[in-house]
């Protein structure tokens, strides 16, 4: 779950409430409940703003990304261990890894933002990643977040450049008879050259093993990433995808993204730079990224619409919910916060809108494109990563549900949007954060708001 520093509050309070709280049913002619005092928890220094959190599903404890700290908090908000992870001398232009080149820049003590943290449940330890470095990863010991390594001897050890706690997404996917990957999303900040936007990397079993985070596939020409392409900023030069989201479900990895692009007005022969929401999908066992396809989602209600991403979460329908969509009550469902418009992505409108989407009818929508595709019709329609048009190749073969892309017609974007379906719009106090469950057949939803409020 990644939020901003001034909601982790409502986010602690949430994960309090999933772990410890009998929830009961709300009729709109129940009075409120009284104010009621919740637990808190406040960090040890005053540079140390929250920035990540994770709650481990078998024990309950909190694990807490902060800057220079990670916390071990138990389901009360006792703080259990203290992990330090900076200040620490650095400087932002040093590339490449130091252990190759040294840095002529002047070093100064960096305050390290906690930018990612996953739990490996099944190597028993925390993967904490910070912007220190440009990005290097620790990997602590869940128990007692002892150090157990702290890979940084070669390029693919650095991540990220971006210091914003919300730069970077992490996917684990999981096997039972050889080392998990990591699908690693994350915003470049002008250097392309150094990051891949997108990448799955190897998690070895030895926290210390020198191929801990090295991409699944590199060859000459082949690598298991997406890199931005240079020309890609001469047409919008702060072009960079922004990943607010990610999961795994069936055979693929997502990612929900906003990005910018240029588009004309109505009536207008002039271009506009706004911001379009998209989720990205891959195969988990795609080693080439021939799989790789963006499709636009936004919601719409009473004619005002809501495409700026601000939050996302994966549940189940739940049997309620599964009867009016018409799904599976174990059918995976997204539970998305989009704000209006699309044109201000720093400065989004209050005006908000709670959406759902079935994430069977978005994958439908993919298998029909690629579909359409590989019968020759149509671009690639992927403006910024093919910048010329490249028309779709034609080839006699049976696309199904969990088909995985070739050498052609890749990487693949859907031109027309899928709309979610509006539950609740708010349109003074934005909302910005989402999480849902299932409790007895009935799907609940939390929404924080920018004030701070939790709705449920």
């Amino acid at each position: 779950l990644i939020m901003s520093p001034a909601m982790w509050k409502w986010t602690c309070l949430v994960s309090h409430l999933l772990l410890s709280t009998t929830v009961s049913p709300l009729s709109r002619q129940q009075p409120p409940h009284p104010k009621r005092p919740f637990i808190t928890f406040t960090g040890e220094q005053a540079e140390g703003n929250f920035n990540h959190l994770v709650v481990d599903e078998r024990t309950g404890h909190i694990y807490l990304g902060a800057v220079n700290r990670i916390y071990k908090l138990s389901s009360d908000l006792k703080v259990l261990v203290t992990h330090e992870t900076g200040p620490d001398d650095d400087n932002p232009n040093c590339y490449p890894p130091r252990i190759v080149q040294t840095c002529n820049e002047p070093l100064t003590p960096t305050n390290n933002i906690n930018k990612m943290l996953l739990i490996d449940y099944k190597e028993n330890r925390l993967i904490a990643c910070g912007s220190l470095y440009q990005g290097i990863c620790k990997l602590l010991r869940l128990d007692d977040l002892f150090k157990l390594g702290e890979p940084f001897h070669k390029k693919e050890h650095y991540l990220s450049g971006v210091n914003d706690s919300g730069s970077v997404f992490g996917v684990i996917v999981s096997y039972s008879n050889m080392d998990d990957k990591l699908f690693i999303a994350t915003a470049v900040d002008g250097k392309p050259e150094y990051f891949p936007t997108i990448s799955s990397r190897k998690l070895t079993k030895n926290s210390e093993a020198d191929g801990m985070f090295a991409y699944v596939f590199h060859d000459e020409f082949v690598a298991s990433m997406i890199k931005i392409p240079s020309d890609t900023f001469t047409i919008i030069p702060d072009f960079d995808i922004y990943y607010i989201y990610g999961f795994s479900s069936g055979n693929f990895v997502y990612f929900l993204t906003l990005q910018p692009e240029m588009m004309s007005p109505p009536g207008s022969t002039t271009k506009e730079q706004v911001y379009t929401s998209k989720l990205v999908r891959l195969c988990k066992e795609d080693t080439a990224f021939n799989s790789y396809v963006e499709v636009p989602i936004g919601c719409e209600k009473n004619g005002v619409e809501y495409r700026l991403l601000q939050a996302a979460y994966l549940s189940k329908a739940g049997a309620i919910l599964a009867r009016s969509l018409d799904v599976g009550p174990e059918d995976d469902i997204l539970f998305t916060v989009f704000s209006k418009g699309q044109k201000r992505k720093m400065k989004s409108l209050d005006e908000s809108a709670l959406c759902i989407f079935v994430l069977k009818n978005i994958n439908d929508r993919i298998k029909d494109r690629l579909q359409s595709c590989y019968r020759g019709e149509g671009t690639l329609d992927l403006a910024w990563l093919k910048v010329k048009d490249i028309h779709c190749g034609s080839a006699l073969l049976t696309i199904d549900d969990n088909f995985c892309g070739l050498d052609m017609n890749a990487p693949l974007g859907v031109s027309s949007m899928v709309r979610g379906l509006p539950i609740f719009t708010e349109d003074g106090d934005r909302m910005t954060s989402v999480i849902a469950y299932v409790y007895k057949n009935h799907s609940l939803a939390f929404v924080g708001t920018k004030s701070g409020k939790l709705k449920k």
